[in-house]
């Protein structure tokens, strides 16, 4: 009977699907709806203020770049003054800054907001998975990072669709309401979580007063980098690119690519929980590089919405498997920096890829963007394979 009630309380301590998980995975849904409704909609935002695709790479860009600035107050926010206090500010900022857009009519100011949204953005995210994380199973982390990117990956198969069909319809200040409100409705949603409270550790006086990662995170982190700048090639101009080429049905591209990115989260992060992430990453990132030769060539719809799916069963399997890595080497009380520190990388990536990418679209076209992101997809397998025979080495070095 003991060891039976033993075998049951580890059950439950193992369990994922927890009320307050629960919570986190809708308020992140709802938050990540509002966003991707703007993702696709910006850039025609932007053109009918009469901007660029510099200038769309620059509004990209500096939400970003805003983002990443702000993640590592974030990560020491989420240690010393605790979860609810950064999400909840995070998605007020981002609720405020979203809305704002319907009364915008200038670049300047927009440009301004864009700064501020990236603010709250980089809060909210960064405390979303701070959070989720302390609700995981240690040893369930994978998958539960999984269930958990499955959110957000909702919120992808239904935004950017969503908002290019309702821009169709309405004017893009009541489009920006509505992507408000979704903001609104995380917020709503968040202030119901019981959330972890700050505890004291004995090797929190070691730990500098602020530093702007987790040193631990740095491999992984920057791993997703190199795979995160052909996220902002798609996102800022694939819309633009299949009308140039004459293509219509560019939100079936979302929708598939959000299905194959939710089926991945369905097996990937097991496999990263019992296998470990050499047999994620490598087949995770060579789907990747597959999507992005599709894209540079791009005859049809056939082709784009194959390279939907390629790109969301290997973006789907490799983001979270890289996110659990990065959280399973830090200390206990840095896996807030180290979440800030994963998206910082995430953020840098999208960010230089909107950049260099709006004037590569604008000096060569948009079909050079995809050659470049394929280029850096493989730079991201070349440094991997260095860490892995590197670790490798050293291994066998510790044994002899």
């Amino acid at each position: 009977m003991d060891s039976q009630a033993k075998i049951q309380g580890t059950e439950k301590l193992e369990k994922i699907w927890t009320r307050d998980f629960v919570l986190i995975c809708l308020a992140n849904f709802f938050i990540f709806l509002g966003f991707q409704m703007t993702l696709p909609t910006l850039p025609i935002f932007v053109k009918e203020l009469g901007g660029s695709d510099q200038m769309i790479g620059i509004i990209v860009g500096i939400f970003t770049f805003s983002a990443l600035l702000f993640r590592p107050y974030a990560g020491h926010s989420l240690e010393s003054k605790g979860r609810r206090f950064v999400y909840m500010f995070g998605l007020c900022v981002f609720i405020l800054s979203v809305g704002s857009y319907s009364f915008i009519g200038s670049m300047a100011l927009l440009l301004v907001m864009r700064i501020i949204q990236g603010v709250g953005w980089g809060f909210s995210t960064t405390a979303s998975g701070t959070i989720a994380t302390d609700l995981i199973p240690a040893k369930r982390r994978g998958e539960g990072m999984g269930y958990f990117g499955l959110s957000g990956n909702l919120a992808l198969a239904f935004g950017p669709s969503l908002g290019l069909t309702l821009a169709g319809v309405i004017s893009f200040s009541h489009l920006f309401l509505i992507c408000g409100g979704m903001g609104l409705a995380a917020l709503l949603l968040s202030s119901q979580i019981h959330y972890k409270k700050v505890e004291e550790s004995p090797n929190k006086a070691a730990v500098p007063k602020f530093d702007i990662f987790e040193k631990s995170a740095i491999q992984p982190s920057l791993l997703l980098f190199f795979i995160t700048v052909t996220f902002g090639g798609i996102a800022s101009f694939l819309p633009l690119y299949a009308t140039e080429k004459h293509i219509s049905g560019i939100e079936f591209y979302f929708l598939v690519y959000a299905l194959f990115l939710m089926i991945s989260r369905t097996f990937a992060g097991k496999i990263y929980d019992r296998k470990g992430h050499l047999f994620v990453f490598l087949p995770g990132t060579v789907l990747v590089f597959i999507a992005m030769i599709l894209l540079a060539w791009l005859p049809n719809i056939t082709v784009m919405l194959i390279a939907a799916a390629l790109y969301g069963l290997g973006f789907g399997s490799v983001q979270p498997a890289l996110q659990a890595w990065a959280i399973d080497q830090a200390p206990s009380n840095r896996k807030g920096m180290a979440n800030a520190t994963f998206f910082s990388f995430f953020d840098l990536g999208v960010g230089l890829g909107a950049m260099t990418f709006g004037q590569l679209a604008f000096l060569y076209g948009y079909n050079v963007i995809y050659i470049t992101s394929a280029g850096s997809v493989m730079l991201s397998i070349v440094l991997y394979l260095y860490l892995l025979i590197k670790t490798k080495n050293r291994s066998k070095g510790l044994a002899n």
